[in-house]
């Protein structure tokens, strides 16, 4: 066996299970804002889309690369989304991904060069954690960039040794944030690209949170955008990861692409042509149906809108609202994982412990004292668990 296997940590949600083992919660209705699991209504040209292709869908192997048609319909969106030089980016730019999950896992094990003597991959701390699990199997080291409430929850760049640089082979960046919802902005993204450049590593943006933003004129920049503004229309070291789940309400799609410097896509490719991974022709069909409509999409984050419009007063001041994304990162007056659990016990409420999505790094988690709350239920049963909250709180207060 891979002897990496035993340093991969259990998965949050275990974490989460063995909390909650012989726990008896009271009787009220359960409701779950622990998995980031979107549950609007899949929209129906998505659905028709696949319908319709499945005759023809099902009888042919897809290719790796992807339909012509499905990496032209992502290049459209790309291009106008981030507001890119048309000519700048070409479908094979583009690769199709079975969910962004099993593309930044792939990827890592695409990119990290082991020869090289002890590559770090930086990634924020807390963290989505395929990133820490990716980099363990790759044969580099993580290195944890904590996001705390004085530096906005995002990484302090400029604290980073020079000496660590030097090491980064993959630095990994999670905008909009999981879980705090927060946004780099323009400058920052500029000043790591100039980063890459000067220490020779790769900037893999996690931007699957893009399409799901407070502000309707000023959505989330990107990191190809950022390489445009700077005039670096190669992308060269910059790949995006983008995903259909959480834009498009469609998790189970398992469909989303990954996109930039031509020459690591090329690479890539090659990796993912061994790797088995194409994707089916049925899913590359609802895949164009949603690129190209941005209607349902607009009509999501305003649903989104409505719920933090809803909770926030009830939550205040345990949370501040984001930016961006379907997360709020509540304050817990007592240990995450104890409020976590008591909040099971006495309210039927599961949240997801902060110190479960983090690493104690130089003496200080992240995630301590605080809960990751995904806004993903129906409406009336955020602003009950949001009540349900704050009634646990107020009697610790008290």
């Amino acid at each position: 066996m891979n002897p990496d296997l035993q340093l991969l940590q259990s998965y949050p949600f275990e974490k989460l299970a063995l909390l909650k083992k012989n726990c008896v919660p009271i009787e009220k209705s359960a409701i779950n804002l622990s998995i980031g699991e979107p549950q609007h209504a899949a929209p129906d040209l998505i659905l028709k889309a696949m319908t319709n292709s499945l005759d023809y869908g099902l009888g042919k192997y897809p290719s790796t690369r992807g339909s012509d048609a499905l990496r032209k319909s992502i290049t459209h969106w790309l291009t106008q989304r981030f507001k890119l030089p048309v000519e700048s980016l070409s479908n094979q730019q583009i690769l199709p991904v079975n969910g962004t999950r099993e593309a930044l896992f792939a990827f890592t094990q695409c990119v990290i060069n082991r020869q090289v003597s002890k590559p770090l991959v930086l990634m924020p701390n807390p963290f989505y954690q395929i990133y820490e699990g990716a980099a363990l199997l790759a044969g580099a080291t993580p290195y944890y960039l904590n996001c705390l409430e004085n530096t906005n929850f995002q990484p302090d760049f400029a604290s980073v040794p020079e000496a660590v640089w030097a090491r980064c082979q993959l630095l990994i960046i999670c905008s909009p944030n999981n879980p705090s919802g927060t946004v780099l902005n323009l400058p920052t993204l500029q000043n790591l690209i100039n980063y890459a450049d000067k220490y020779d590593f790769i900037i893999a943006a996690d931007e699957c949170y893009s399409e799901i933003y407070a502000d309707e004129e000023h959505p989330p920049v990107g990191l190809l955008q950022a390489c445009a503004a700077l005039g670096r229309l190669d992308y060269q070291r910059c790949i995006v990861f983008h995903s259909l789940s959480k834009r498009s309400n469609v998790p189970g799609l398992r469909s989303g692409f990954v996109a930039g410097d031509a020459d690591i896509i090329r690479q890539f490719l090659l990796y993912r042509t061994y790797h088995g991974c194409a994707m089916s022709l049925a899913v590359q069909s609802a895949s164009i149906a949603a690129w190209d409509d941005e209607e349902h999409v607009k009509a999501n984050r305003q649903l989104y809108r409505e719920k933090y419009d809803a909770v926030m007063e009830i939550l205040a001041p345990q949370v501040s609202r984001p930016p961006a994304g379907f997360y709020l990162w509540a304050k817990t007056p007592i240990a995450d994982d104890e409020f976590a659990q008591e909040l099971f016990l006495q309210q039927n409420v599961t949240v997801l412990p902060g110190s479960f999505l983090s690493r104690t790094v130089n003496g200080i988690n992240p995630g301590k004292n605080r809960i990751r709350i995904a806004l993903v239920a129906p409406l009336d049963e955020c602003v009950e668990a949001a009540q349900r909250i704050r009634s646990l709180i107020n009697d610790l207060i008290d």
